[in-house]
């Protein structure tokens, strides 16, 4: 069995089968990865908890910012799905404007692929027999993959598999930013790289990625925006050393959610890959923006939903989310619209508040939102998105790519 059919058995008929039961779902008559709208609206204190609560509106108000400000701005989007791992929201983004999407994994790739994307490029090198043969597989019917290669060694590979298989395969040099996690050199080693790949029959050199992970978090946005700068102009140069050389390269590839004002202005760069735009997390609420402002061009929209359960000592509550519903990462999560209160993990099950001075009365059975501190992860421990509109849940949204990290 595929681990797209497993992950969809487990999403949309375990869970949305006892949902439905509960809130009254209408018949499962759309695609495994598509939204699963309720009969009734389910209101949201009536919701079982722990749960990934999204907001609708939010979620929309977000997509939107993002893709007009690029597209005001001659700059294409190629959101990363590793952040939702949901196939209807990289649909969304794409309807709006997206030139692709961005996968970190092949199995995320798969999945994207199943539900109809086509323009797909997989951003971590892949160079084990097993995942060179799956990917020569996903391109024969996805037109538009790419992957990117940082070794000349996995060229060759690439094209000897590719060569096999009869197809052409898009490849974009992977350019170590920074990071010192993946990539080549810039400058001469990266154009020995290309000159390596541009004679291979059966691969197309497209182009560059350079993503600076280690500068999205970059507190004070001067700082930042020097940072991010000066690495791209890097990247830039490494372009024009490649082309010196007579080989075209038609896509600059990389940025984040993080620099995503900075980057659009780096001359020659086509399109920036942010991820966490679309729902958020306290990570990047805390980044300063330009002129001393604090970033809130996107404001959170996802939460995670539980209940307070248990007061063993006074100054405490004991609540149903612990490490199992949301990644622990600094800052620690907040409650939403409540202060004077500090989450701290509690083991697998449970999240234990620190009662200082909190600014409602928190009772056992309350219902409480959490904002997590970073978004990713913490997306990747559930089945589906509760998409909430008004305090009320409309659909289940799978998150159908969720433990795809092969």
């Amino acid at each position: 069995m595929t681990p797209l059919s497993r992950r969809s058995f487990l999403s949309t008929t375990a869970v949305a089968g006892a949902l439905s039961a509960a809130a009254g779902a209408a018949p499962a008559v759309a695609l495994p990865w598509q939204p699963k709208s309720l009969e009734r609206p389910l209101p949201l204190a009536e919701t079982s908890t722990p749960a990934l609560i999204v907001d609708i509106d939010q979620v929309e108000a977000n997509l939107k910012t993002m893709a007009d400000y690029l597209k005001a701005r001659g700059m294409g989007l190629r959101p990363h799905t590793k952040t939702h791992k949901c196939p209807y929201l990289a649909h969304r983004q794409m309807a709006l404007g997206a030139v692709g999407v961005c996968c970190a994994k092949v199995s995320e790739a798969e999945v994207m692929a199943a539900s109809g994307l086509t323009e797909i490029l997989i951003t971590s090198p892949v160079v084990t027999r097993e995942k060179i043969d799956r990917v020569i597989a996903l391109a024969k019917n996805c037109t538009g993959l790419q992957i990117v290669i940082d070794q000349a060694q996995n060229a060759t590979d690439f094209d000897a598999a590719a060569r096999a298989a009869g197809i052409r395969l898009g490849v974009l040099i992977d350019l170590e930013s920074g990071t010192r996690r993946t990539g080549v050199p810039m400058g001469d080693a990266a154009a020995a790289l290309a000159r390596h790949i541009a004679p291979l029959k059966h691969l197309r050199l497209d182009g560059i990625q350079c993503y600076g992970g280690h500068v999205m978090h970059i507190g004070d946005f001067e700082s930042r925006k020097a940072a991010s700068l000066s690495m791209l102009a890097e990247a830039r140069d490494t372009r024009l050393r490649i082309e010196a050389d007579g080989i075209p390269l038609r896509n600059f590839t990389g940025g984040g959610t993080g620099t995503y004002d900075i980057d659009v202005a780096v001359e020659g760069m086509t399109d920036l890959q942010c991820g966490s735009y679309l729902v958020m997390d306290l990570q990047y609420g805390i980044l300063g923006a330009p002129e001393g402002r604090i970033y809130d061009t996107f404001p959170q929209a996802m939460f995670v939903w539980s209940t307070a359960i248990s007061q063993p000592v006074p100054g405490s509550m004991t609540i149903d989310a612990g490490l199992k519903a949301m990644y622990r990462d600094s800052p620690r999560p907040e409650l939403r619209g409540i202060t004077g209160v500090t989450y701290g993990i509690g083991g697998d099950e449970h999240g234990i508040l620190s009662l200082e001075n909190p600014s409602r009365p928190i009772r056992l059975g309350d219902k409480l939102a959490l904002l997590p501190s970073h978004c990713d992860p913490t997306i990747n421990l559930y089945d589906h998105f509760h998409a909430c509109r008004n305090d009320r849940v409309e659909a289940l949204w799978p998150i159908s790519a969720r433990g795809m990290s092969q």
